[in-house]
């Protein structure tokens, strides 16, 4: 089985990891379609797509409308469904809006499959934040969820929307939770989701890092290609249906560390220890990486790009395209 010749819609396609993937799916030969409303501060860039620009299509629209979304999925093979409301802070401050974009806009597109394409596969990008706090290491994804924010807690309810379309309604889907991913076409406009291209920006414009609390919190970090790389692998596995999956690079490392190695292949940048701020602090789950056995056993994926390839190459990408990444102004 291949991508190639299959009709793709991408929700959120203009952001992060849906450009990367739209770049992906158009090398495999995929008819691509990006679906994006280009909200202030997510990260939406049409500058993400410029080697397939003229290649894809791209509608500009709200997974919420329920007409545009009738008419998107009709047709479409795979629809990879990652548009979301992303920012942390974003979800404090306007909780309601948090919950219309992750758990209502997941229905509307889960809706219009059921109604006008049931055949769909579709593969949902959730995020390790639904676990919360962490009881044990590594997290698998039998782990409790006690997630501590709106953002995790709309993430979780849109993966439990999915999941019962997929048991319910027949239309295949696989849910993935995905760890902190860095690399190209990442947002760089501001540190409030992140933090990893964000530490790149400070190094790049030879910055001070600034590290909450002691810096000792563990994460694991995975490069976008990756990411990318386990979509499409999940999405041509036909046991990963009606499955979630960690998706990670199970390799822990802390800030301290993360920030030292990103100034010392950027040869620029510094480390300040600063206060939690009071939203940081009540988001803050402490120590989190993935148990990726599940996904490594079920679709032969596992990741490639080590921690210090992956920084240069970011670092790489942003040296390049700067103009496009630091102001919209």
């Amino acid at each position: 089985m291949s991508y190639k010749s299959k009709k793709i819609l991408i929700t959120g396609g203009l952001g992060f990891v849906g450009s990367n993937l739209a770049i992906a799916l158009g090398k495999k030969g995929a008819d691509v379609t990006i679906v994006d409303s280009m909200l202030p501060r997510q990260g939406g860039n049409l500058f993400n797509i410029k080697p397939i620009k003229s290649e894809v299509r791209v509608e500009f629209s709200d997974i919420r409308d329920a007409r545009a979304m009738c008419n998107l999925v009709r047709g479409k093979d795979y629809i990879f469904h990652l548009a979301g409301q992303v920012n942390h802070v974003d979800s404090i401050r306007n909780p309601l809006q948090d919950l219309s974009i992750n758990a209502e806009g997941t229905l509307v597109v889960l809706e219009a499959c059921r109604k006008f394409n049931p055949q769909a596969k579709i593969i949902f990008s959730g995020t390790r934040g639904q676990y919360g706090v962490s009881a044990r290491l590594p997290v698998d994804e039998e782990h409790p969820m006690n997630p501590k924010g709106v953002y995790a807690i709309t993430n979780l309810c849109a993966e439990n929307l999915v999941m019962v379309y997929n048991q319910v309604h027949k239309i295949k889907a696989i849910a993935l939770r995905i760890t902190n991913t860095y690399g190209p076409r990442h947002q760089m406009m501001h540190d409030e989701y992140g933090v990893f291209n964000w530490f790149i920006r400070k190094a790049i414009d030879d910055d001070e890092i600034h590290i909450f609390g002691d810096g000792r919190i563990l994460r694991d970090f995975l490069y976008v290609d990756d990411l990318i790389d386990a979509m499409l692998l999940a999405g041509l596995t036909s046991k990963a249906y009606g499955q979630v999956f960690n998706v990670g690079s199970g390799k822990p490392i802390n800030f301290i560390d993360l920030a030292k190695k990103i100034i010392k292949i950027a040869k620029s940048g510094s480390i300040k220890f600063t206060k939690f701020t009071k939203e940081r602090k009540a988001l803050e789950p402490g120590d989190y990486y993935a148990d990726i056995t599940k996904i490594k056993r079920i679709v032969g994926w596992k990741p490639k790009v080590g921690l210090d390839t992956g920084i240069k190459k970011t670092i790489d990408y942003y040296r390049k395209h700067r103009s496009h990444y630091w102001s919209h102004d």
